[in-house]
């Protein structure tokens, strides 16, 4: 087996042709961590949610971790780790566009909305305590390889 370290393009090719993750995020040295599906665009995460345990902590603490795991056939395998900071993307001005961005990005894929549930009909209008729209905005990224 050999494993190999991704350069920042292959990490992206990665993050670009997958849409479920892992995030990690913590509050009061706790960790947690959640399913979530994204789109991936400008160096960032989108993504969406309904209120709950991700969103407190995340809004307490929005330094977080995403993993991204791509298996290979037999015991082969790539991963990403990209470190970010949680954006929320509330429907206000100087939001609206990347709010709007990300409804765009997320509507391209079958079932966005789960496992946030809930899925809205249209893009929300007004700050829908339902509807949370995010991006982590990556600031360090890495990722490896094994092949045999």
């Amino acid at each position: 087996m050999l494993i190999r370290t991704l350069s920042r393009s292959e990490c992206s090719e990665v993050l670009a042709g997958h849409h479920l993750a892992r995030l990690a995020c913590a509050k009061d040295r706790r960790p947690y961590v959640v399913p979530i599906y994204y789109a991936y665009a400008d160096d960032a995460f989108y993504a969406f949610s309904i209120p709950g345990k991700k969103i407190d902590w995340m809004r307490t603490n929005p330094q977080v971790s995403v993993l991204v795991e791509s298996p290979l056939p037999g015991r082969q395998w790539k991963s990403v780790v990209a470190d970010g900071r949680y954006e929320e993307l509330p429907e206000r001005i100087g939001h609206k566009r990347q709010r709007d961005r990300a409804w765009s990005l997320l509507s391209t894929h079958t079932s966005w909305w789960d496992p946030g549930a809930l899925k809205p009909l249209a893009p929300p209008l007004a700050d829908d305590a339902r509807h949370i729209f995010f991006r982590i905005a990556i600031e360090d990224i890495s990722g490896r390889e094994a092949r045999q």
